[in-house]
């Protein structure tokens, strides 16, 4: 069918209920009508995500059952039925309402679902499919997108968002559906009779706790800093107030000041229309509030809470200074595998892991540390899958840390998705160790810098909304592929890695070699002085992104390089 066709479908078929059909009636605007039904809602490696409404291609009851029935399938299929799933779901608007008709779609398929009764990080649902022992997971959340958006993403046996051949399992089965009254549903009251619809919650929340708790490397210092240190913090109205709050108050940190205005959930977001602790926006209510009660560190977790955004105040000029995901990322790397070392508790197969688009000073840590550094595709999965390679391979590596650039880390491996609460936790231990010493978070980085080497990355992109732009982006990726540029920013491209084709080209001696990772979109080029730039389409929103980093002897001089090379490749798009 054409778009015209599924609308007249949509609104004329008795299967679907008046208010979906009275929605889409309203609309006058041929352009919405055709956004809305050009295609089915993509379910894509990671699940679902988009403009919550009625149509074909929103965020709906509908097509959130359709998903659903298509992980069901998949399931009987692997006959793991048995193991139940699990599911969370945050504070977005129908965020509750899809959790829902996921679990009774499941269990109209005969499958037990675990639902927590309220809304929770979606770390902690990584976590808690790993200790029920389901045979999958589901979070109903959009992350940091901003608050038109829903999402679903789903997981697997091992806590991870699902990875091949199980995502292009699920995917084949979710495409097969194209009735969408095929899906099977039941009421809750039946489902509860039949012993499908199970209820969970502080029973999780206090063994998730206890268990993050014990990644803490130095209590006595936490000991001794708890009373003193200062921090302000906001959930943005998300799933994060609670675990966090929880955390820091058994630790003993007793001066914790929440942003009254961002402390309950509201799928709304009223003081931030873009709940991103990316953002420097996002942060003026906690930094007023900041200001205000001499803090010495911001935090923000987005609205499920699995990425982390801080500040610190920098005690010389006691102005605040933001961190960006790289300087958090290694930050907490450097300090966990320099204290395990100096305790003696670093084994001697420990491994750093981190993504293409993150900063090489990565690297240069697990080097010093003499751990084994590990790059993946973005996006946190791939982290997490390397963890469960480990795990096949009997071991060879013990993975100790991963994160990405785009905010997210996690401590361990006791869940498979990053963790915005257990890096406020580690966050607030390196801050007490600065603050017993006389410094801050500031110190330790400025420290971390002399000891590598300045590195400066930049992170630019161009949105390109709806089938247009997604056309645009297909095209400039090709563009580039075809005709790759020989020199960036004054730099000259020693190897061109195109991730899809799963090559590099090294320019200088024509060698041809396999890139040792999945196929993914993604065009990267290793340029001169240990400099280095790419450039892929956002899996989760209408955008292409470029990456880019530089290594120098003052952060003046790095930011100087990384800014030339963000510049060109701007003229590179730009034609």
């Amino acid at each position: 069918m054409d778009y015209k066709e599924k609308y007249l479908y949509w609104t004329e078929d008795p299967f679907f209920d008046g208010d979906t059909k009275k929605e889409l009636l309203a609309i006058k605007d041929e352009k919405e009508i055709q956004e809305r039904f050009y295609k089915d809602l993509e379910f894509g490696t990671g699940g679902l995500r988009g403009i919550i409404g009625a149509g074909s291609n929103r965020m709906n009851i509908y097509t959130v059952r359709r998903a659903t029935q298509g992980l069901a399938n998949y399931i009987l299929k692997k006959g793991t039925q048995d193991k139940g799933v699990a599911i969370a779901f945050d504070s977005r608007h129908m965020s509750p309402e899809f959790s829902l008709e996921a679990a009774l779609c499941l269990n109209a398929n005969g499958i037990k679902t675990y639902r927590f009764d309220t809304l929770r990080p979606t770390p902690e649902l990584s976590f808690a499919v790993r200790h029920l022992g389901c045979t999958a997971g589901i979070v109903v959340t959009a992350s940091h997108n901003p608050r038109e958006y829903n999402g679903y993403k789903v997981y697997w046996d091992d806590g991870c968002q699902v990875t091949y051949p199980n995502d292009e399992g699920i995917i084949n089965e979710v495409n097969a559906i194209e009735d969408y009254s095929l899906p099977k549903t039941m009421t809750l009251e039946d489902a509860v009779e039949a012993g499908l619809y199970n209820v969970i919650g502080k029973e999780i929340d206090d063994i998730y706790i206890e268990t993050i708790k014990k990644y803490i490397i130095h209590p006595e210092i936490i000991e001794q800093a708890a009373k003193d240190l200062k921090i302000v913090y906001t959930p943005l109205n998300g799933a994060g107030r609670v675990p966090v709050t929880r955390v820091l108050k058994e630790l003993g940190f007793t001066n914790v000041y929440l942003v009254e205005e961002q402390a309950e959930p509201d799928g709304d977001f009223p003081t931030i229309p873009y709940p991103n602790p990316e953002d420097p926006k996002t942060f003026t209510l906690a930094l007023e509030l900041a200001k205000k009660v001499d803090a010495d560190i911001v935090m923000a977790t987005d609205p499920d809470s699995d990425r982390l955004g801080i500040y610190c105040k920098d005690k010389d000029t006691g102005e605040f200074v933001i961190f960006n995901g790289n300087m958090l990322g290694t930050l907490i790397g450097e300090y966990i595998f320099r204290e395990k070392e100096l305790n003696k508790t670093l084994p001697e197969n420990a491994a750093f892991v981190t993504t293409i688009v993150s900063t090489n000073l990565a690297k240069a840590i697990a080097k010093a540390h003499n751990a084994a550094c590990f790059e993946t595709l973005t996006g946190f999965k791939w982290i997490c899958g390397q963890i469960r390679e480990f795990e096949e391979n009997n071991n060879n590596y013990k993975y100790i840390y991963g994160f990405e650039e785009s905010y997210g880390c996690l401590i361990g491996d006791y869940a498979r998705d990053k963790d915005g609460v257990s890096a406020v936790m580690m966050l607030a231990e390196i801050a007490s160790y600065c603050k017993v010493r006389g410094e801050t978070l500031l110190d330790e980085l400025e420290r971390m810098y002399k000891k590598y080497g300045y590195y400066s990355e930049e992170l630019s992109f161009i949105v390109m909304p709806g089938m247009d732009g997604a056309e645009k982006i297909s095209a400039l990726m090709e563009s580039i592929r075809k005709e790759p540029p020989t020199e960036i920013g004054g730099r000259k491209v020693k190897v061109f890695r195109d991730y899809r084709a799963g090559e590099c080209l090294d320019l200088a001696t024509g060698e041809k070699y396999p890139t040792g990772i999945p196929v993914s979109n993604v065009l990267y080029f290793e340029l001169d002085n240990d400099s280095w730039c790419c450039m892929r389409p956002s899996g989760t929103e209408p955008k292409i992104k470029f990456y880019m980093g530089v290594k120098a002897d003052s952060m003046e001089e790095a930011k100087a390089g990384s800014a030339a090379i963000n510049k060109a490749l701007m003229a590179i798009v730009e034609g």
